[in-house]
């Protein structure tokens, strides 16, 4: 049976492509930034002292994204947000 009227796109996972978003540069030397591999939409958080940054970023080859805006960077900081928010709810 053909289904008709459906158009598929097939997105591929380039595991070639990485990806780098600072989120921050802190005053003590660190950089604290956003990793992602074959898509930036889905990432770690990794702080680096500077030089390491650099150095990290040459080693992968990768990707500069655009700045991240202050406090969107953070999200250990937006879940304990959303928790205290809905925790306040609940009272």
């Amino acid at each position: 049976m053909e289904q008709q009227g459906i158009q598929r796109t097939e997105t591929t996972f380039d595991v070639t492509r990485r990806y780098v978003r600072v989120c921050k540069q802190r005053p003590d030397g660190f950089i604290e930034f956003e990793f992602s591999i074959g898509t930036p939409e889905l990432c770690v958080e990794l702080m680096l002292p500077e030089a390491a940054f650099h150095e990290f970023c040459l080693a992968n080859d990768v990707i500069v994204l655009e700045p991240a805006k202050p406090g969107l960077g953070d999200w250990v900081a937006r879940m304990n947000a959303a928790s205290r928010q809905e925790s306040g709810d609940l009272e």
